[in-house]
């Protein structure tokens, strides 16, 4: 049987970078300018992330 498709639990994913996957690491410094320890060093939250490193 098909799944139903639902997106339960899939905005709580997104608001968090997964430290041990380098590409979602890669991608948040990417997109803020900033190495990738620096992101791991910040934390798992996108928003502290962006706001934190932004600067």
């Amino acid at each position: 049987m098909a799944s139903t498709g639902t997106t339960r639990g899939h905005n709580e994913d997104r608001a968090k970078v997964a430290g041990g996957q380098d590409n979602e690491v890669k991608y948040e410094a990417g997109k803020t300018g900033a190495r990738k320890a620096d992101v791991k060093s910040v934390g798992n939250s996108r928003k502290k992330i962006e706001d934190k490193l932004k600067e």
